[in-house]
């Protein structure tokens, strides 16, 4: 059944982690979708919110197609994705440089000067939306443990089970609702999936309530 927004897809998934309540987590959501579900889970367990950017690096001439990913101190990088789309160091360094503006860029705008929550000990809880390829969860991953966290804990409401089975052995820990077999897009698994806005992020990265737990 098809989550009615990101919103819903949130407190359902909240339901889900309700074990690690205890636990203190830290909750990170993946800008821009996953910051809504996350901000969701961060309210309903008491915890605080933060982002952690990742950006797909696309392949030569099909920027859509995720050769891999970065965030901040980790890159990912597929390396049969990259060899089927002829990606050569030389292009690999040239779109990494890029994007690695744009993900500073958006952590400077995200944050308004507040500094990374310390993840050093803490279990993490990483959110988005949904998990596709998984290119930019896993380069968030590695940022996280690099980080120092503890336990890290991968949640989203819907993905591919392809993707899920890939990414088990990254995360101590994997949670998610649904993992049907014919997956085709995150999108099609919510009845409204607008696009998040930047504001939107930063709206829900200032609330007060998770704000005050930092």
């Amino acid at each position: 059944m098809p989550f009615t927004d990101r919103i819903d897809a949130g407190r359902q998934l909240a339901r889900a982690l309700a074990h690690l309540a205890d636990e203190h987590p830290v909750v990170l959501g993946l800008p821009r979708g996953g910051v809504p579900v996350a901000h969701e889970v961060a309210a309903a367990l008491h915890a605080p919110l933060d982002v952690v950017v990742a950006r797909k690096l696309g392949a030569p001439d099909q920027p859509e197609l995720a050769i891999g990913a970065i965030a901040r101190g980790a890159r990912y990088v597929d390396p049969m994705v990259a060899a089927a789309t002829g990606t050569t160091v030389a292009y690999l360094e040239q779109v990494t440089a890029r994007e690695r503006q744009e993900l500073e860029r958006r952590e400077q705008e995200y944050r308004r000067g507040r500094p990374p929550l310390d993840l050093v000990g803490h279990t993490v809880i990483l959110v988005d939306d949904g998990l596709a390829t998984g290119a930019t969860a896993r380069a968030a991953v590695a940022a996280i443990r690099r980080a120092g966290a503890a336990h890290i804990v991968l949640a989203v409401p819907v993905g591919a089970p392809e993707s899920i089975a890939r990414l088990q052995h990254v995360v101590d820990e994997l949670v998610y609702l649904e993992a049907p077999r014919d997956f085709r897009a995150v999108s099609l698994h919510y009845r409204r999936f607008d696009p998040t806005s930047d504001a939107e992020v930063q709206y829900y990265l200032a609330d007060p309530v998770t704000q005050a737990l930092s």
